[in-house]
């Protein structure tokens, strides 16, 4: 029996305000400051087929592959065989998920003694062990990047609270208690969509839900294929470039081909470089993750729910071996540089046929600064994602000095983060004038952090981009600026690479400046307000 249309705009919305609430209990709930503070986390509901039919308006990187991170779960354990207490784990980069530090827990969700769907979530754990604390820029191979979750199923009875699966997380990681006490959060997200997706089969009947999730799908997909009707058919190429692999100075190339047809968009990857020996390799699911979020935003209006009715109209593949579909064991934790590029490369294929949709080219760089220090107390670890300026658009300015639009961090605030990390106090935090490319409409701009080292024995790890290849301008719009790091040690300035780890003294300033987004439109068009505006604000650089 399908719901009458006034009880179907009920579960839709009810389902999406139960992701949002898990979100937000996770949040709560979360021990380290990157999930508590920054938000590097998400959650979800999906059906008993494996369909993800709401979600959280957190991390779109994390969102957008849910499906294939939870397929292979699904594939081992079938829904018969599951009973209350299962859960589902997985972070394997090379079995649905993305890099190792993304933890996804499934927990099946049932009414009157029947599956009813499953409840997700992600956080991004700061230490999951590995060959360095918190990043290993050096890794190797991915087995160096930290503990690997194939996809398994526990019991949170027998295996978690105080059992053997939860003693050996604890065992292989440098700060047990910030992530056994994070993956409890994620329990906890988990059970508050349990209790919203019973309830409403409470009030409506489970079949009466189970028809709303179905046409919840087939909504996203009517508008999804109502937004491409009517672009003109054709195969768009583009390209966007990471500065090198973190090794060489070559830049590393993603090659995008975006086929529309009719009402359906396949996008493949043919010529994009091989896989790389540094971490700068894309699991399948962030490139899949990448691609799929840039055409939504891209074509579609922000009201169509982002669920898996959008993945039935759009088809990616990525050549295996390549640096967006790498062969195992390669190292992947530094994957949204090349997602990012896959989001830059479709977004200039797409400028082709929607020009007045598109934006140019932001930092789209996530910066990780990774601050690690072992004291007598064990290990502390400062993970924080830096963004930078976005791209502008053809009536808008970039934003300026915000997470790129795959990672959408929140900012740790200063107080947190020295009440929380002694050894190190913050030198300034400020937008860089004059950063966004120019334009008709300007580029974002980036900004700089700087951190004051007031204890030896820090160590310094990172993985960055637009060093040599900032961000493009689009229809004339110039580029953006340039991202640089470096330490001043005395009278002494020291040059950092993009993607490094060092360590630092007492005393120390280490200084991360981030870039500016690109320009849109010729700058000679950009209206004499705009200018004021950004003078009288002391954005503009000084001449």
């Amino acid at each position: 029996m399908a719901a009458s249309s006034v009880d179907q705009a009920i579960i839709n919305r009810s389902l999406i305000a139960a992701t949002h609430e898990m979100g937000t209990k996770l949040i709560r709930s979360a021990h380290s400051p990157i999930v508590r503070e920054a938000q590097d986390c998400s959650a979800a509901i999906i059906d008993r087929e494996g369909r993800v039919v709401a979600q959280a308006e957190l991390i779109p990187i994390q969102l957008g592959s849910i499906t294939q991170t939870f397929a292979p779960c699904l594939s081992l354990y079938p829904p018969e065989t599951l009973k209350e207490g299962d859960f589902f784990i997985n972070n394997d980069p090379y079995h649905g998920g993305q890099h190792i530090q993304d933890i996804f827990l499934f927990s099946p969700i049932f009414f009157d003694g029947e599956l009813l769907g499953f409840s997700a979530s992600v956080v991004h754990h700061i230490d999951l062990g590995g060959g360095a604390p918190g990043l290993n820029p050096d890794a190797g191979d991915v087995h160096q990047e930290g503990l690997i979750f194939p996809p398994s199923k526990y019991n949170l009875d027998h295996d978690w609270n105080g059992g053997s699966f939860e003693r050996l997380v604890a065992a292989n990681v440098r700060m047990p208690e910030a992530t056994i006490g994070d993956i409890n959060a994620q329990f906890a997200a988990n059970s508050i969509g349990a209790k919203r997706l019973q309830a409403l089969a409470a009030r409506y009947g489970r079949d009466i839900v189970s028809d709303a999730m179905d046409e919840m799908l087939n909504y996203s997909e009517r508008r999804m294929r109502a937004a491409i009707t009517g672009l003109p058919d054709g195969t768009y190429c583009a390209q966007a470039a990471m500065d090198d692999d973190g090794l060489g100075t070559t830049p590393v190339v993603v090659r995008a081909q975006v086929t529309i047809a009719g009402d359906a968009i396949h996008i493949g990857f043919d010529g994009t470089d091989p896989q790389v020996a540094t971490n700068v390799n894309n699991p399948f699911a962030s490139t899949f993750a990448a691609a799929v979020a840039c055409a939504k935003s891209v074509l579609t209006d922000p009201d169509i729910p982002f669920n898996d009715g959008v993945s039935r109209v759009i088809s990616v593949d990525a050549p295996l071996g390549s640096v967006l579909n790498p062969r195992p064991p390669a190292p992947v934790r530094a994957r949204l540089l090349p997602s990012y590029r896959v989001f830059n490369a479709v977004m200039k294929a797409l400028a082709q046929v929607a020009p007045d949709k598109v934006m140019a080219e932001g930092y789209d760089t996530t910066t990780p600064v990774c601050l690690s220090h072992l004291g007598e107390g064990g290990y502390n670890i400062y993970l924080e994602i830096l963004g930078g300026g976005y791209g502008a658009g053809v009536d808008n300015d970039g934003c300026d000095g915000v997470d790129s639009p795959l990672s959408n961090c929140a900012n740790i605030p200063i107080e947190s983060l020295e009440m929380d990390y002694p050894f190190m106090r913050i030198n300034e935090y400020a937008l860089i004038p004059g950063s966004g490319g120019a334009g008709a409409r300007r580029g974002g701009l980036g900004f700089e952090r700087s951190y004051n080292i007031v204890q030896d024995g820090v160590q310094f790890a990172t993985y960055g981009d637009r060093f040599t290849s900032p961000a493009q301008g689009l229809f004339g719009g110039a580029n953006g600026a340039a991202a640089e790091n470096y330490i001043v040690r005395g009278k002494e300035t020291i040059t950092l690479r993009s993607k490094t780890g060092c360590r630092l003294e007492a005393g120390d300033l280490l200084v991360v400046r981030t870039g500016g987004g690109g320009g849109y439109g010729p700058p000679e068009d950009r209206p004499a307000a705009l200018h004021e505006r950004d003078r009288s604000k002391g954005l503009e650089r000084s001449k």
